[in-house]
């Protein structure tokens, strides 16, 4: 089972930027797929951005443009480097593995507070 460890959340102000990191345990990190999902609060989670096992990346229309996912499996590490940050962007961010359609695992969350 893979351990999944996110930070590089924290308090930051309406169009600044924020790096999340994903640290994965485990060496099969290379066969998963990798998400970021976001949940604001009283909300459902939501899907932010993910990446596939090849480099292929998917956004929310939300952050399209704004955010960038990439991975580094030498580092089994996903990124997720966030610019022009909204306040709608503040809730808690959690990374996941998804293998053959499903999630599988989750990191604990970090928060992110976008102040106006």
């Amino acid at each position: 089972q893979v351990q999944l460890v996110e930070s590089g959340g924290g308090l930051v102000l309406a169009g600044g930027s924020l790096r999340l990191s994903c640290a994965a345990s485990g060496s099969r990190f290379s066969i998963y797929d990798m998400g970021w999902y976001h949940q604001a609060p009283g909300k459902q989670r939501e899907m932010v951005a993910v990446i596939s096992t090849g480099g292929s990346t998917d956004y929310a229309d939300s952050v399209k443009g704004r955010f960038t996912i990439s991975r580094d499996n030498a580092k089994t590490t996903v990124y997720l480097q966030m610019n022009s940050l909204k306040p709608e962007d503040t809730g808690v961010y959690y990374c996941g593995t998804r293998y053959l359609g499903y999630y599988t695992a989750w990191g604990q969350g970090t928060q992110v507070t976008v102040s106006s």
